[in-house]
């Protein structure tokens, strides 16, 4: 029996400048609880079988954003990505 546990799943990143808002709390926090939850989610589906995961987590229109907040989201994928890495 073919298992139905997918091989790649993909998620688009989007909402967390916005989830941070309704709660009062800076963009920043809303990204660094977003990439939480890619980490929570990507243990999960390690354990289950996923082989591949892809995160779309940063479109050209990004850029327009403020510099500072750019800045803010490289640093955090640079973080999470030596997290996940072990380094």
């Amino acid at each position: 029996m073919k298992s139905k546990i997918p091989q790649h799943i993909a998620f688009i990143m989007d909402g967390n400048g916005r989830w941070a808002a309704q709660k009062g709390l800076p963009r920043e926090q809303g990204h660094k609880e977003g990439a939480q939850s890619v980490k929570a989610v990507a243990e999960a589906a390690q354990d289950s079988g996923v082989k591949y995961i892809t995160l779309y987590a940063f479109s050209c229109e990004n850029w327009a954003r403020p510099k500072t907040e750019v800045s803010a989201l490289m640093n955090l994928l640079k973080e999470t990505l030596k997290d996940f890495s072990g380094k």
